[in-house]
Formats: structure tokens, sequence, C-alpha cells
């Protein structure tokens, strides 16, 4: 019987073979959902999926993009921003 917490189902299970030849099964957490824009609401690129301890680890320049409104608003909708901005 697995330990309770890895009863719920917040964990993903993986089976896994060891060197000495038995099929282990491993439990890691999932990948949180992808990051979406604030207006549109479509996927964001260039904004990595990973769990908070993961994406610390990362270099500044790779956690979002490195524009106004990067890892908030896709590039269409900033570009939206950006005309109305020069227009007024």
């Amino acid at each position: 019987m697995p330990a309770l917490r890895y009863r719920s189902r917040s964990y993903k299970r993986t089976f896994k073979r060891t060197p000495g030849g038995k099929t282990v099964l491993q439990y890691k957490k999932k990948k949180p959902s992808k990051h979406i824009c604030a207006e549109c609401k479509k996927p964001l690129h260039g904004v990595p999926r990973g769990r908070p301890y993961e994406i610390r680890k990362l270099a500044k320049s790779k956690k979002r993009p490195n524009r106004a409104y990067g890892g908030y608003l896709c590039t269409e909708c900033a570009r939206k921003v950006f005309k109305q901005e020069a227009r007024s």
C-alpha cells in the first residue's frame, strides 16, 4: 500500500524499471497548466510550465519573454496595446 499522500490523483504515477530488473511505481507531482494571456485567454509562448521549485532554478531570461507585457499578454494583444498607446 502506498503512503497516504500518494493515494490522491494529484500525483502522476509512472512505472520505472530498476537496474535490478524490478518494475517499481514512482510518484511525481503533475505539471501546472499553461500560462494564458490575460486578455484573449490563449496559451502564452516562451513561458515555461513547471513547478515553482523548477522555475526558481531558471535564469531570468528563461522565465518569461523580455518585452513589455511579457508573460502577461500574448504578442497580438500586446501589439494592440502598443497601437492604442501610440494613438492616444
